[in-house]
């Protein structure tokens, strides 16, 4: 296994002259469209056309109907580009007619950002950007936003699946209760955005099982065993999903602490308990980056290696700063 203690790899830099530069922070957010191309590709230039951004990744899922866009930059052009983004699936996505197997409250469903530095500087800076774009959402695009993880201004909040509860058709009503009114915003869904979670984490893998059958209910029962809220391994949230080719049923997770919760530990319950239902895994996917050190993870442990470090990666020694 990678050694626990090794330090991560160093963030990127801005370029800024004449005081110390801040570290780069990455944001992936998810929006509500994985069908039409099109829009994904709007919203993606709208990201990318700010000065300083690199787009490093977009993903389409017509199953899900979402696409998850990741960038970093400089915290203030990041923070720019996430309103601008959030602003073009506002314009673009109408909630009342999307349908598809993921959860969403939102055309601009979630907008996390991610610190690229293990730090708790590094996490304070990503809450600021976190609230302080929930509130411009709210000023200038009348959103109701909700904030989550890190950036939570209520315990109960932290977890996304608790605010996404109803999705957006029962968040219509919803909202106005108590308990449910927004953090920022009106208390009233835009009418075909609905609304917006912003918030801060720690990085994640988006892994994804596919299963050789067509029971979904098979696929729900796994969810269930995996996941952390219902008896299963810590830091993973999952899902049973249909999908609409290949008559397969996928076991959709999150895995919110890799380096506590590793992919090959996932992959493995979710072949045991499949076999529970006669069941094979046909597969697996990530939707987006992954850190380096997951991938790492599951290699040592399906290879058996002992005392392998990520400076024996030939491509990692290369990038290391002389």
């Amino acid at each position: 296994m990678v050694e626990q203690n090794e330090p991560a790899a160093p963030a990127p830099q801005s370029p800024e002259s004449g005081r110390e530069a801040l570290p780069w922070v990455e944001c992936v957010p998810n929006f509500s469209e994985g069908r039409d191309p099109r829009v994904v590709e709007e919203i993606v230039a709208s990201i990318a056309g700010v000065a300083g951004v690199r787009v490093l990744d977009y993903s389409l899922n017509a199953d899900h109907n979402r696409a998850v866009v990741t960038f970093a930059g400089p915290p203030e052009a990041v923070a720019e580009a996430a309103f601008l983004g959030v602003r073009a699936a506002v314009e673009r996505i109408d909630l009342r007619r999307h349908q598809g197997a993921h959860p969403r409250i939102g055309a601009a469903d979630v907008v996390p950002f991610v610190p690229l530095q293990d730090a708790p500087q590094a996490m304070e800076l990503c809450v600021q950007l976190a609230r302080n774009l929930g509130q411009r959402l709210a000023r200038e695009l009348d959103l109701p936003v909700y904030l989550y993880e890190e950036a939570a201004l209520l315990p109960e909040r932290r977890r996304l699946e608790t605010i996404r509860r109803g999705g957006f058709e029962g968040l219509i009503t919803a909202i106005a209760e108590p308990g449910r009114r927004p953090d920022y915003g009106p208390a009233r869904v835009h009418p075909t955005a609905g609304a917006t979670v912003v918030g801060a984490r720690w990085p994640l893998v988006a892994f994804n099982v596919n299963l050789r059958t067509d029971d979904l209910s098979v696929a729900q029962a796994v969810a269930r065993a995996v996941r952390e809220s219902s008896g299963g391994l810590m830091n993973v949230k999952a899902m049973g999903v249909r999908l609409a080719e290949g008559g397969l049923v996928q076991v959709s997770m999150n895995l919110t602490r890799p380096a506590r919760t590793p992919i090959h530990r996932a992959l493995e319950l979710v072949r045991l308990e499949a076999a529970r239902y006669g069941v094979d895994v046909a597969g697996s996917e990530i939707i987006g980056l992954t850190p380096l050190d997951a991938l790492v993870d599951a290699a040592c442990y399906y290879l058996g290696l002992r005392g392998f470090s990520r400076r024996q990666i030939l491509e990692t020694r290369l990038w290391e700063k002389e």
